[in-house]
């Protein structure tokens, strides 16, 4: 049984899952290079190691951003030892998703991270309100019309 469970494919795979559990772009890239013809020959393995590099990448840049309220994209890019292109698409991305509350500034190549704020939860409860009182004005309606 041991040797039905051995070989190269094994061992990509073990790569690819210890670079994912360190949470190691590097590694997961080794792994990747090394192991290039067990990982790609497979498109459905592909498209997985596909989307689990962007769920890393998208974990590292938030790690690395979190404690800056601005900072430029060429530090985080020596950081996680990345083109700054490559880090730059990705924030953009990240901000367009709204899994990050800020704004690239290309003239000055940086990011600028907004705190978050309440201002989603005040609207959804202002919504309620308005809501509520929408019914109270109907209900009172209905009496004024009873009363005629």
């Amino acid at each position: 049984i041991a040797l039905k469970y051995s070989g190269k494919e094994l061992d990509a795979m073990k790569a690819v899952a210890a670079a994912h559990t360190s949470r190691s772009l590097l590694e997961f890239e080794k792994a990747l290079n090394v192991y290039e013809m067990e990982l790609s020959e497979d498109l459905i393995v592909h498209s997985h190691l596909s989307a689990l590099y962007d769920t890393l990448l998208e974990q590292n840049l938030l790690r690395l951003i979190e404690p800056f309220s601005k900072v430029e994209v060429s530090h985080i890019a020596e950081r996680i030892d990345l083109e700054e292109s490559v880090v730059e698409s990705k924030l953009s991305q990240l901000v367009l998703d709204k899994k990050l509350n800020g704004i690239l500034d290309q003239s000055a190549g940086c990011l600028i991270v907004f705190p978050e704020s309440d201002i989603g939860k005040t609207y959804d409860r202002s919504l309620e309100t308005i809501s509520h009182m929408d019914s109270v004005v109907d209900a009172l309606f209905e009496k004024a019309a009873a009363l005629r």
